[in-house]
């Protein structure tokens, strides 16, 4: 057994126990618990940034003192607990359902703010971002970058790790560097999903890579998944879980490696395009300890330790030996069966949830900053196109060109920026030269979508 399964094994001794002091702590009554003073204060955090796209109810001139808590300003009647989901998959990786289908699906089961985290694109976000207007639901754009742990010592072994990447409402700052390697990936997911059929041949298994690819979809490149699913229309196996515990398990008779970058240089790309950077369900990794060891070296900011049957203990001690921020979520495919999760079903207690946006929120505005100075500095077609790519704003050519600068002041910075964000130094220097921005430059008429 290696070093970091006795670790882990030492960490989980404690959870029984842990467990039972819960049962015993929690009340055999429906009487909700008082929160607490740093609970208020972090859901007040939290509150504002999920509510930053609309009018705050404490501004209503209907609402009385009686109606809120006088310390905080918090409506009674807000709900205490904001559904996260920072873990879903749709039909532009290996889900079932569209962007919009899975945003309406999230607002049915309650979720305020979801992360669509497909593997290796960001190319369902508009679609997604998109819906969500229409139920007002937060996207966080996000990616689930397929990587590889490259052993250095006899402890270490080889294995596939999944890094989840999540970034501001505009996306990605230097947003051509990030899709080039994700791009890089998904090249390499193809020619690992031609060597898995090729290998389920050998096995006697005559898969057709055009079935493979008409399940996947136009332009989606083709995950292990996708292979399974056609393995049981062709009727090679009963269902996708035999697939994979037959056929396609990592290190199984039919797996196949792509061209996956390293986990550190997955996560220095993160850190470098503006994103938090998260281990995703560590419980799969054989031996987690290095690994995580090392990618908090790299620079990882967190890992899933929620899942839907509550927190993992083990995994929450190995976060804290490291000082990971701790969050989870559904990792919704779509696909059905007592082994999905459905989506909210993570309940995330609002102090992580607070302590995720605390680490989040500066390297999101700095990112936003970064990019809105690129584009005052040069107001070009592309420059522009990054700051509306995934936002509630569309670029039109042609016509009489607005103020861009001066409408993305107006419109859009309150729709990513608390107002305490927006007037730092760094802000007012950046805002003073986008209203400098002469209308004339780059000849585009930005259109701001209704809220």
């Amino acid at each position: 057994m290696g070093d970091g399964c006795v670790v882990l094994e030492a960490m989980a001794n404690s959870n029984k126990k842990k467990n039972a002091n819960k049962k015993k702590k929690k009340k055999s009554n429906n009487t909700k618990k008082k929160m607490t003073h740093d609970q208020l204060l972090a859901l007040k955090f939290v509150t504002e940034w999920v509510f930053l796209d609309r009018p705050s109810p404490s501004s209503s001139s209907s609402s009385s003192s009686a109606d809120a808590d006088d310390d905080f300003g918090l409506h009674k009647n807000r709900p205490e607990k904001l559904l996260f989901d920072f873990h879903s998959h749709s039909k532009f990786s290996d889900g079932f359902f569209s962007p919009s289908k899975v945003v309406e699906k999230a607002h049915i089961n309650g979720v305020k703010v979801l992360a669509l985290t497909d593997h290796d694109t960001m190319a369902g976000i508009p679609e997604a971002v998109e819906a969500a207007r229409k139920y007002g639901i937060k996207i966080i754009p996000g990616v689930e970058i397929s990587t590889m742990f490259s052993p250095r010592g006899d402890s270490e072994v080889e294995e596939p790790v999944h890094i989840l990447a999540y970034y501001s409402s505009i996306g990605p700052k230097r947003f051509e560097e990030l899709d080039k390697f994700l791009s890089n990936i998904r090249d390499g997911r193809y020619l690992r999903a031609q060597n898995i059929i090729l290998k389920l041949n050998e096995l006697k298994l005559p898969l057709k890579w055009e079935h493979v690819c008409r399940i996947a979809g136009k332009g989606v490149a083709p995950g292990r998944l996708h292979v399974a699913r056609a393995m049981v229309e062709a009727g090679y196996v009963e269902n996708i879980k035999q697939a994979f515990a037959r056929y396609l398990f990592d290190g199984g008779p039919a797996y196949s490696t792509g061209s996956e970058p390293l986990a550190e240089d997955a996560i220095k790309m993160i850190c470098h395009t503006g994103g938090v950077a998260v281990l995703a369900h560590p419980w799969a990794l054989k031996n987690p300890v290095p690994i995580v060891k090392r990618l908090k070296e790299a620079g990882l900011h967190g890992m899933e330790v929620y899942k839907s049957d509550g927190r993992m203990a083990a995994y929450s001690d190995l976060a804290d030996a490291y000082e990971l921020l701790k969050i989870g979520g559904s990792d919704y495919h779509g696909k059905g069966g007592q082994n999905e999760s459905e989506l909210g079903s993570v309940n995330l207690p609002v102090v992580v949830l607070h302590d995720f946006l605390k680490v989040a929120r500066p390297i999101w505005c700095n990112a936003i900053r970064e990019i809105l100075e690129c584009y005052a500095e040069e107001p070009s077609d592309s420059n522009l196109a990054t700051i509306t790519r995934f936002g509630r704003s569309r670029v039109i050519k042609g016509g009489s060109p607005l103020s861009c600068g001066q409408d993305l002041i107006d419109h859009c910075l309150p729709l990513w920026l608390t107002s305490q964000e927006m007037e730092n130094a760094e802000f007012e220097a950046t805002k003073l030269k986008l209203s400098n921005v002469p209308a004339s430059q780059a000849g585009l008429q930005v259109l701001i979508e209704a809220k």
